[in-house]
């Protein structure tokens, strides 16, 4: 008979510290909002608050210099160090692995949002910059979702998971956040410092996937709403978690290769027939006019953008959108980042930089203009009253924007099931990642500790939405972020230094090799010639040369203090 010990190693696999105290953290937290909701709400809100007044700068600035040192990595030397061995080959086709990364990143997001931010800040233009429903309104609009949604979200996710793949893939460590951190901090990531860091990531994991799944429930339940009458609400959201959650346990139990891969390359194929089908039958020209104008501003604009906090006045726009934006995306990056470090190896940092910075920066911006665009001229010249929809109940402005091309029913059908596609692969994925993190970063967690952990962000996000749906999902981002974002510095300064290692190592191979084989090659007489060169060149050859009559001095292995 095993023991119980036994039973549960045998189900969950090697956990330890770092698994018993983060679960603990999160069911500590899910019965306090489950059973004290008001207590609970206030003191976030008054965390936030501090947070917002006294490290709100922070957020921006780090973001910034995020965007920037990816950069950095990927364009200079530095890129083409390959993320495994110098000969290894890409684990995933490059198709399969950008839709991965587009699935498993912000796919939810982008639905949820597409419509719904510049609709949200052509009613109530950014920091009072404009009247509000004006085209000027719908410019700002669109240019601040291109920056929300462009390289500062995604150089999270590409930092985080660089330096993953970097010591999983290449040093043959176990793919945790503090073993990122060992060239800092040596051997102490193995103790306490270890544990508490790798707490730390699974904590904000939890909280951040909760905020995607919460804001995908969401948009399912308005979606449903307009499609069946059910009304839009917690006992709707709760049915619509219960079946997702079902599915995403089942995608849980399969293998990556056989689940998560084939449901994110369908999420790609929907995705993509949703927005050819609005581009071909929407305003075409209008969008690509939107798309062309908006990237100049966004390009022209996007320091200023980033550093925006708004010193001299009481407006807590710069919180409620990029503060949260940066806050949701560095409470991801534990997550996403882990995932895209599984599925990367055999990359070089050049070719990681570019798949994960720029394809989907493109993609995104690219939805945007189309659902976007399409949103804002079917309100401005058509009087849609998408504006009103989005101002009444957020996530219902994809669906009124549908209803103005032709299937719309079949159309608002597809979008539905693209939201539940994209929140069973974000889930699912968040599942593998939670335990990779809690079992000492092995490459296949248990299904049993998958099925866990996909148990607790269920529970998760329902006490949220019980609480304060999408305000209480932005604020417990917000929060949960910046211990997260302190590592992050860290773990940059840790990966540049390995990195810089790597190739001073390389540099110093490749001389030695050179050197050798230029000896081997060379004949006595130029080898002589070469030794004698060299001698006189180099700044530590000895002051006194061989005597002519006499044997080298070099050559009977004595010196002169000899």
């Amino acid at each position: 008979m095993k023991s119980a010990s036994e039973t549960i190693r045998t189900l969950l696999g090697d956990v330890g510290t770092v698994f018993r105290v983060s679960a603990a953290i999160v069911v500590f937290f899910v019965a306090a909002a489950a059973f004290a909701p008001e207590t609970v709400g206030r003191a976030a809100q008054g965390v936030l608050q501090v947070t917002a007044a006294n490290l709100g700068w922070m957020y921006l600035l780090v973001i910034t210099v995020f965007v920037g040192f990816v950069l950095y990595l990927g364009l200079t030397k530095f890129g083409s160090i390959r993320l495994g061995a110098e000969d290894e080959p890409a684990e995933f086709s490059y198709s399969s692995w950008l839709a991965m990364i587009f699935s498993a990143g912000m796919g939810v997001g982008l639905v949820f949002w597409g419509v719904a931010e510049p609709m949200m800040h052509f009613n109530e233009p950014p920091m009072g910059s404009g009247l509000p429903r004006t085209t000027d309104a719908a410019q700002t609009g669109m240019t601040y979702a291109f920056f929300h949604w462009g390289l500062h979200q995604w150089a999270n996710f590409a930092l985080v998971g660089l330096a993953i793949a970097y010591v999983r893939f290449r040093h043959h460590s176990f793919g945790l956040i503090s073993e990122t951190l060992r060239p800092l901090f040596g051997d102490r990531v193995d103790r306490g410092w270890g544990k508490a860091i790798d707490t730390v990531t699974v904590v904000s994991t939890v909280f951040g996937v909760a905020t995607t799944l919460g804001l995908g429930a969401l948009q399912i339940n308005s979606g449903v709403s307009r499609l069946t009458g059910i009304p839009f609400g917690f006992p709707a959201q709760f049915a619509i978690l219960a079946g997702v959650g079902g599915l995403f346990i089942l995608s849980a139990m399969t293998s990556l290769d056989k689940g998560l891969r084939l449901l994110s390359n369908l999420n790609m194929v929907l995705a993509g027939l949703l927005l050819v089908i609005v581009l071909a039958f929407g305003p075409t020209a209008f969008i690509f006019g939107v798309m062309t104008q908006t990237l100049g501003e966004y390009l022209g604009n996007v320091v200023q953008m980033s550093l925006v906090t708004t010193p001299f006045s009481d407006a807590r726009w710069v919180e409620q959108w990029t503060m949260f934006y940066w806050a949701w995306g560095l409470s991801w990056a534990p997550f996403v980042g882990s995932f895209i470090a599984r599925i990367s190896r055999g990359r070089t940092i050049r070719e990681f930089v570019l798949g994960v910075m720029i394809v989907p920066v493109a993609l995104s911006m690219l939805w945007f203009s189309v659902f976007g665009g399409a949103s804002i001229h079917f309100e401005i010249f058509a009087n849609a009253g998408i504006g009103d929809a989005v101002a009444a109940e957020v996530p219902s402005g994809l669906f009124v924007m549908l209803e103005q091309l032709p299937l719309s029913g079949v159309l608002t059908a597809v979008a539905i099931v693209l939201v539940c596609l994209f929140l069973i692969t974000s889930a699912d994925a968040a599942t593998f990642v939670l335990g990779m993190f809690t079992s000492k970063g092995v490459l296949n967690p248990t299904t049993t500790l998958r099925v866990f952990w996909a148990a607790l962000q269920l529970m998760m996000v329902v006490v949220l939405l019980l609480t304060g749906g999408l305000e209480s999902l932005q604020t417990v981002s917000i929060i949960a972020a910046f211990p997260f974002m302190l590592l992050m510095i860290l773990i940059a300064v840790s990966l540049h230094r390995d990195l810089s290692q790597d190739l001073a190592t390389r540099a110093e191979t490749d001389r030695l090799l050179t050197m050798r084989i230029e000896r081997l090659l060379l004949r006595e007489d130029e080898r002589e010639a070469a030794r004698h060169a060299e001698e006189e060149a180099h700044p530590s050859a000895p002051e006194m040369p061989p005597t002519s009559d006499g044997p080298d001095i070099e050559d009977v292995g004595i010196t002169e203090k000899d």
